[in-house]
């Protein structure tokens, strides 16, 4: 039986630790703001502020890694299946129909959705919440040139795309449900193995019985 690796070590490294420096972020970030009491202020910015860098060093390693290996094409926009793919997610799902990105690849892992999400976040969110992160950080330090609403300005965003990671881990987990089992989503990124995927051989040979 061929085994068909969808995610590899790092991938699955990068994953789960990226998960969970932005859980550790978000449970901080909350009780910097005085929503929860768990760790204590101060140990929650000393916490939070770790986490932060160690997200930038993931973040950088990964987008090196990403060129490196020419993982980046999985997170390029495509029109391919875009329709089919919203109509699946709208209504399909729920009439238990296959999803029109069922046969993945490991070239060719995300759906056109997917690939929107992902790109955005790795494009857009990360960067911003970053860069905010780091000037409402340097605002603590003395001769700081950042004024009062700049700062606001600075926390006010940093606070929403939070809120929008948060929108995001909550879809994101509950996709993970949708697979043949309700499990079968998360097994993939622990053992990298997908029943679902194909191999590149696999595809060359059903493009070839297609013509």
């Amino acid at each position: 039986m061929e085994i068909n690796i969808l995610y590899t070590k790092f991938e699955r490294f990068w994953h789960w630790t990226q998960m969970a420096l932005v859980v550790i972020l978000l449970i901080t970030g909350f009780e910097i703001h005085g929503n929860i009491q768990l760790f204590g202020f101060d140990f929650a910015v000393r916490l939070h502020n770790t986490s932060a860098w160690a997200f930038i060093g993931l973040t950088a390693l990964t987008i090196f890694w990403m060129f490196a290996v020419g993982h980046w094409r999985n997170y390029m926009p495509t029109r391919k299946n875009f329709r089919e793919q919203i109509r699946y997610y709208t209504s399909g799902i729920l009439k238990n129909e296959p999803s029109p990105h069922a046969d993945k690849t490991f070239d060719n892992k995300f759906n056109p959705l997917q690939r929107i999400v992902y790109l955005g976040l790795i494009i857009l969110a990360f960067p911003a919440q970053i860069i905010t992160g780091l000037l409402y950080m340097y605002f603590r330090y003395p001769g700081n040139p950042i004024d009062g609403t700049m700062l606001r300005n600075v926390a006010i965003t940093h606070t929403v795309i939070a809120f929008l990671v948060i929108v995001f881990l909550i879809i994101h987990l509950y996709m993970t449900t949708t697979g043949k089992k309700v499990t079968t989503h998360v097994k993939e990124m622990i053992t990298g193995v997908s029943d679902h995927a194909i191999t590149e051989k696999q595809e060359l040979t059903q493009q070839i019985s297609d013509k």
